[in-house]
């Protein structure tokens, strides 16, 4: 005996739960179809742009809204400079293993280079903890300008301060 290709039209319950299943889901189907994924604009997901919203300065204090569009912003922006940061070690650590012995001379540019992403990187990003926002970067940027005013570029030393009379 062959079995019928589908063993629900024998059964009149299954017949029904198809016609009610049919009914419900063919308007959601048609609008899918025919308004949805027309005006859609497809894009990959790994290639979304996100626009430039106003830094955490730009902001008034009362407005909300745009100080998490700008806590969203800076996090955004350190996810990639932690990935700029890691693609140059990689390639680092790549070129000393492949030059070996001459890698001093020869990978010293990427080094550089390396060197003074991570500084970069620590300037804006270091100190700041797992859970530091755009208003903590501010303030800190803000007490490293004031310092440097001050005492002069940070790492070279105070000032030495003129003797009162």
């Amino acid at each position: 005996m062959k079995m019928p290709e589908d063993a629900n039209q024998r059964n009149p319950l299954g017949r029904f739960i198809n016609a009610v299943s049919a009914t419900l889901d063919a308007p959601v189907v048609w609008f899918r179809e025919r308004i949805v994924e027309p005006n859609r604009q497809s894009y990959p997901w790994y290639h979304q742009k996100f626009r430039r919203v106003p830094t955490i300065d730009e902001c008034y204090t009362d407005d909300y809204v745009c100080q998490m569009e700008a806590n969203l912003q800076f996090k955004r922006d350190r996810l990639v400079d932690n990935d700029i940061l890691h693609i140059l070690r990689l390639r680092f650590e790549d070129c000393v293993l492949y030059e070996g012995p001459e890698s001093k001379e020869k990978c010293k540019g990427l080094y550089d280079e390396y060197q003074k992403a991570a500084e970069n990187w620590f300037i804006k990003y270091g100190d700041l903890g797992a859970y530091g926002g755009a208003r903590d970067a501010y303030m800190k940027q803000k007490h490293r300008m004031i310092w440097e005013r001050r005492h002069g570029p940070v790492g070279s030393g105070m000032k030495e301060t003129a003797p009162e009379a």
